[in-house]
């Protein structure tokens, strides 16, 4: 074997790691179990042992041991293969490129560093007693959550961590480029209670500091710098120990502060975690969006935390997750941040989380409370701020709705509101059609006929040469059509590169085919037809949009150039009826 993938692939049976986070139960050659994603009753999530892949029928979700990691544990690819590879007892860098190896070597070395540097921080916390009050009297902490987060303290010693690591036979650059020097070659923490940054699997990627007294100058918070380990970007912390308890909550709160998380999971509300003091971004959303689409933001309503909100509206959109925002039940008196509101009355916490508020009515109302719109002025200056968070929403049922509610509020019609849009410039140019993939919906059940055309000809290869009636690039995905070149060229071999997606292919369409009505031949003939006819129907489509553009315009020779195609492309529709 030439590739670690195949190497673990060879250790790790899909059945058998499935099995770890589901039940499964055995149907002749396959498995089924409940999908982990959905709430249904009949499995639909499916087990191929033969094939070593799965599918899940009920969201079109699968792949082989690394999509199902990766889905299931919220990691990218890397990350996958580098935790399969750990169970499978594989050693990557043996099947990596020297640059490859040179780089996996490097992030052994510096998780070492950070793996000692968690434990050396926690040995000191025993050891200081004005740093065991801070974190068991002032922070309340109980000492199995000091434990599961790794909380420690750092000394206030100029290089005591730098020594003591340099002593392990670690070098300076090494410590360095694990973010724990600071710009002028010392201890970055010092006289500070530190906790663990983890990445989604818990390795270490990093800390975090918080000063145990106030200092002049010294920031509150101080968090390691990007390293080849920890992306700030993309890390999201409490993660590790939170993505079990989204799930099964179907929800997620994100608050601003690391405490917040730590104080919440103390107190048993384990489905929080924290940008760790950084600006949501895309990255963050579409990592939450693995456990759940239901992500419930808990900001400050202070001009900052309305800005936070507004950006995260637009990534909400691209990561494809419905945002909410959380406001903190302040019956108990006012209370600034959720850490503060559980040591209060946990409660208050649990009946905040479950009320929350859709971010952008939420947003309308922080609007409203600065802006006076009785007035002419504060109605415009609303309207337009308004209509800029509502005018990229891709559902046109949530932008009507919302293009309502700003009507309501500021007492205009719906029409004038419509009328701001129609003040922007507008394009002449003719409406093209474009076919738009969705990243974990590969088999759209709209052309499931198309999986069963080429699913026919892969098993029945005596079918290849009927396909050379199909143009290329006629089917509805990159994946599809290429496996079409490579069925008509008959270079089989060639689909080895797509054994992923064949094999799910033909998952799905085994039960399918297995029912047809008459002969394969036959069968084969309906699916050809069908494909040309689909075809034939959305250029007719296309065609008639750009006939409406064209009318717009006054293009009389456009319009009948048009025409004739249509015409053209309506015999062929009646001839393939026959």
């Amino acid at each position: 074997m030439n590739d670690a993938r195949d190497e673990i692939k060879a250790r790790i049976s899909i059945e058998d790691l499935a099995g770890e986070y589901l039940e499964l139960k055995r149907t002749g050659r396959n498995f089924k179990a409940l999908s982990p994603w959905t709430n249904e009753r009949t499995p639909s999530f499916i087990i191929s042992p033969d094939k070593q892949i799965w599918h899940d029928f009920s969201s079109g979700k699968g792949g082989d041991i690394f999509g199902f990691i990766m889905e299931v544990e919220g990691m990218n690819f890397r990350e996958a293969l580098e935790f399969l590879a750990r169970k499978a007892g594989v050693e990557i860098e043996t099947f990596d490129s020297k640059r490859s190896k040179e780089i996996a070597e490097k992030k052994e070395r510096l998780r070492k560093i950070l793996q000692i540097s968690a434990n050396f921080y926690q040995h000191m916390l025993i050891r200081d007693k004005e740093a065991l009050r801070y974190v068991f009297r002032n922070r309340k902490l109980s000492k199995e959550i000091v434990q599961e987060f790794k909380i420690g303290f750092a000394p206030n010693g100029q290089k005591t961590l730098t020594n003591f690591l340099l002593k392990k036979g670690f070098s300076i650059n090494d410590i360095r480029d694990a973010g724990l020097l600071n710009r002028f070659g010392g201890d970055i923490f010092r006289n500070r209670m530190v906790i663990a940054l983890q990445d989604s699997s818990g390795s270490l990627v990093g800390f975090t500091g918080r000063v145990i007294k106030d200092e002049p100058n010294a920031p509150k918070y101080l968090n390691t710098p990007q390293t080849l380990l920890y992306d700030k970007s993309s890390n999201i912390f409490g993660l590790s120990q939170a993505k079990n308890e989204i799930r099964k909550a179907g929800f997620v709160v994100v608050v601003e502060g690391n405490m917040d998380v730590i104080s919440s999971h103390q107190a048993g509300v384990k489905n929080v975690v924290a940008t760790a003091g950084t600006a949501m971004t895309v990255h963050h959303l579409k990592a939450l969006g693995r456990f759940s689409n239901d992500v419930r933001l808990c900001f400050d309503s202070d001009q900052a935390g309305i800005s936070a909100t507004e950006r995260a509206i637009s990534l909400g959109q691209q990561a494809g997750v419905d945002l909410s925002i959380i406001t903190l039940n302040q019956s108990a008196g006012k209370s600034k941040d959720p850490d503060e509101l559980i040591q209060k009355d946990l409660e208050l916490w649990n009946d905040s989380i479950s009320k929350p508020q859709p971010a952008i009515e939420w947003i309308f109302d922080q609007y409203e409370k600065r802006i006076n719109i009785t007035t002419a002025i504060g109605k415009k200056e609303f309207s337009t701020m308004a209509l800029k968070l509502v005018e990229n929403l891709n559902d046109p049922v949530e932008k009507d709705f919302y293009i309502e509610q700003i009507a309501k509020r500021i007492g205009v019609s719906k029409a004038i509101l419509l009328g701001k849009f129609d003040e922007k410039p507008k394009t002449t140019k003719p409406k093209r059609r474009i076919k738009i993939e969705k990243a974990n919906d590969r088999f759209i059940d709209e052309y499931i006929y198309e999986d069963d055309l080429l699913a026919l000809a892969i098993k029945e290869q005596k079918f290849t040469k009927m396909l050379r009636e199909l143009q290329n690039n006629i089917l509805h995905n990159k994946q599809r059509n290429k496996i079409l070149e490579i069925l008509k060229s008959e270079d089989i071999e060639l689909l080895k590169s797509f054994d992923e997606y064949v094999k799910i292919l033909l998952l799905k369409a085994d039960e399918r085919l297995g029912n047809i009505k008459g002969s394969a031949t036959d069968e084969m003939k309906r699916l050809i037809q069908k494909v040309k006819t689909q075809n034939l129907q959305e250029r007719k489509e296309n065609l008639q949009e750009q006939l409406e553009n064209a009318e717009i315009q006054g293009d009389e020779n456009l319009k009948t150039k048009i025409l004739l195609e249509i015409m053209q492309l309506n015999k062929e529709l009646n001839s393939g009826k026959r």
